[in-house]
């Protein structure tokens, strides 16, 4: 079996390697960061997601890590309930639980972190790469999953469109025992009156709360510097009179690891190959955080990838059916996500009842 090199170790990459380790393919992961730069990001695992988890991991871990979701709770920004509607076995886990869990599966031999890749062309068929500014990278299949901002996509699609989503995010976790019992497991979503602007609280655990904030870009700005006093004066300023829970999550909260998103799209999706570069998660397809299906897009993509390999057609036959399998439903997510966005813009009185925050396919 081919030699597999995986450029990225986030959820895709680690994914991807771990459904490599399960089916005995041959693999190295490239990781530029080191293995402790975890931010306070969280993720929402819709049924799908934990399916394909399970195949890879010890669930049971995951379980430990946080929580399921009974309720979709829509509030305006005083606490007015909206509406509410149940969830079927959607979950929800920080960030770093699950980079952690991902990464028990991969032999500390197969990775190596603090590591840069440069792409300078193609020759024969093969990306030409090299590690650390001299060192060429061997392999067979380049696995790009370095991210929605991806420095190998934007190489060989030069000329790909990346614009900013009028939507950013702050996201953070506060641990605290004394507010997280006030919250039962539900996904709670405050929307400001005018609309542009939410604040979402999901329990992660018995003392964890994971928050997040969606604001709306063309009306409100945090100062670049990005500093945790600009992050909690932002906070303050914007969201310091709503409901008594979300004020008194902002003061409890540190912001020294608070997450700024800026999220971005592609104005029309590339390939999801070239040559021996195949692309998987966020740097094949990055989605808005409104369809809640990054990580198991991410997931799927790998297992499909996996499969198609252990098939051992062509490499451009393989790449061609990968393609044809997962783009569909990245085009319905991207369709959904797009369309959840125009109604976090809208005033509340214009919101439509019982929307859910995650893309179905």
């Amino acid at each position: 079996m081919s030699k597999v090199a995986i450029i990225g170790a986030g959820v895709s990459g680690l994914s991807m390697a771990n459904y490599l380790e399960k089916n005995n393919i041959d693999y190295h992961i490239y990781e530029r960061r080191t293995p402790n730069d975890l931010k306070g990001h969280g993720f929402i695992l819709p049924k799908e997601g934990i399916e394909h988890l399970s195949s890879i991991i010890n669930i049971d871990d995951l379980y430990t890590k946080g929580s399921f979701l009974k309720k979709y709770l829509h509030y305006s920004q005083g606490g007015e309930l909206i509406s509410e509607k149940d969830l079927d076995d959607v979950f929800v886990v920080s960030r770093s639980a699950l980079i952690e869990i991902l990464a028990k599966g991969i032999p500390a031999e197969k990775i190596s972190y603090e590591t840069t890749v440069a792409l300078n062309g193609f020759s024969h068929g093969k990306a030409d790469i090299t590690l650390d500014e001299n060192t060429p990278l061997e392999a067979d299949i380049v696995v790009a999953s370095d991210g929605s901002r991806s420095r190998i996509r934007r190489t060989i699609f030069e000329h790909e469109t990346m614009k900013a989503v009028l939507e950013n995010e702050v996201v953070n976790i506060i641990e605290n025992e004394e507010l997280a019992s006030q919250i039962e497991s539900n996904f709670l979503k405050f929307h400001h009156e005018n609309g542009g602007l939410t604040f979402g609280v999901l329990k992660l655990s018995p003392s964890k709360i994971l928050w997040y904030c969606q604001f709306d870009i063309s009306k409100f700005f945090i100062n670049e510097d990005y500093t945790p006093d600009c992050i909690k004066q932002f906070m303050q300023d914007h969201f310091g009179d709503w409901n008594p829970l979300i004020s008194s999550i902002i003061e409890g909260s540190s912001y020294e690891n608070a997450h700024i998103w800026r999220v971005y799209e592609l104005e029309e999706l590339n390939p999801f190959y070239h040559e021996n570069v195949v692309f998987i998660g966020d740097s094949a397809h990055p989605l808005i955080p409104f369809t809640s299906q990054g990580v198991t897009s991410a997931l799927k993509d790998s297992y499909t990838l996996t499969q198609l390999l252990l098939e051992g057609n062509n490499l451009q036959e393989t790449f061609k059916k990968y393609e044809e399998e997962r783009k569909p439903e990245i085009e319905i997510h991207i369709k959904n996500g797009r369309a959840l966005l125009n109604q976090f813009l809208l005033p509340l009185s214009e919101q439509p009842k019982n929307t859910l925050p995650i893309s179905y396919k």
